[in-house]
């Protein structure tokens, strides 16, 4: 699944491809933005929307 999130700490609004789901974060990589390709555990509320 893909989502976008909102922007944080200097990083801008970049898409995310999730590949767990835990019980206050999800885990996946970067897809877009300077974090791509990058492993990252972002915290729920930093989803705005579901792409896909």
């Amino acid at each position: 699944m893909r989502v976008l999130l909102r922007a944080f700490d200097e990083i801008p609004e970049h898409q995310f491809g999730v590949s767990e789901v835990y019980d206050d974060c999800i885990g996946g990589y970067s897809l877009t933005g300077p974090l791509a390709g990058e492993y990252g555990e972002p915290e729920f509320e930093l989803i705005l929307r579901v792409l896909d």
